[in-house]
C-alpha cells in the first residue's frame, strides 16, 4: 500500500511540473499568473516530498533522523517534521537539524537538485524570453 501512495505522489509532482512548463512557457512568462504557478509548483514539490518522508516513516523505513534517533512522536509531530525537513531542503537551507538517512539520502538529492535548478530555469526563460520581445 505505501508503495502505492509513494507512486501517486511521484505522478502528482510530474503532473505539477507538466502544468507548470504548459502554462509558464507558452505566455508572457514576466506576469502575475507565471509567479503564482511557480508558487504552486514549489508548495506541491513541498507537499509532495515531505509525503514521501512521511509515508517512509509510517511503514517503519527509517530515512530521517533528529539528533541522533529516527523520527518520533504522534502522526502530526511526524508530519510536521517531514515538512519542515522537506521545506530546508527544497530551498537548499540545510540546517542540519534534521539528517536524511538510508532512502532519504537520495530522496533529499533529488529534492535539493530540483530545488536548486528550478529557479536557474525560470531565471534563463525569463532572459530568453525578454531577448525575443
Amino acid at each position: 500500500m505505501e508503495l502505492f501512495f509513494c507512486i501517486f505522489i511521484i505522478v502528482c509532482i510530474f503532473m505539477s511540473f507538466k502544468s507548470v512548463v504548459a502554462v509558464c512557457f507558452q505566455k508572457n512568462f514576466l506576469s502575475f499568473d507565471t509567479i503564482i504557478m511557480i508558487t504552486y509548483l514549489y508548495l506541491s514539490l513541498l507537499i509532495g516530498f515531505g509525503m514521501l518522508y512521511l509515508v517512509c516513516i509510517q511503514s517503519n523505513v527509517h530515512v530521517l533522523m533528529e539528533a541522533g534517533m529516527p523520527i518520533t512522536g504522534d502522526y502530526f509531530d511526524k508530519l510536521f517534521t517531514s515538512l519542515y525537513f522537506s521545506a530546508v531542503t527544497l530551498f537548499s537551507v540545510g540546517y542540519g537539524d534534521i539528517v536524511p538517512i538510508g532512502m532519504g539520502r537520495f530522496l533529499a538529492v533529488t529534492e535539493a537538485l530540483i530545488g536548486y535548478i528550478l529557479p536557474a530555469v525560470f531565471l534563463a526563460r525569463t532572459v530568453i524570453g525578454i531577448e525575443k520581445s
